[in-house]
């Protein structure tokens, strides 16, 4: 593959990782509350804990978010800007209302 078909290939994929509900709305999250954990996620979106980390495991094979563990706890934060920029994309009008 040529430079533009990796590049056409990785948007794709971002694409896929983001193409859920609850992993855009995880990732928005992130993006508004900044670096949080499945438990503040689960009271926040009413999901069970093990529907978040399933989620939360996709974007992070997708390289979209990062995990960091302090304690018992695992912190998750965005690791690919271009999610935010999806994200702003998508909202921006949600946000003029």
């Amino acid at each position: 593959m040529d430079d533009r078909t990796d590049r056409y290939a990785g948007n794709a994929e971002l694409l896929k990782a983001l193409a859920h509900p609850l992993r855009l709305r995880l990732v928005r999250g992130l993006l508004e509350c900044g670096c949080r954990n499945v438990g503040c996620m689960e009271a926040n979106t009413g999901q069970s804990q093990s529907c978040i980390s399933q989620h939360l495991a996709r974007l992070k094979a997708a390289g979209v978010v990062k995990a960091a563990r302090a304690g018992n706890e695992v912190y998750y934060e965005l690791a690919d800007p271009r999610a935010a920029a999806v994200i702003a994309a998508l909202f921006e009008e949600d946000e003029a209302l």
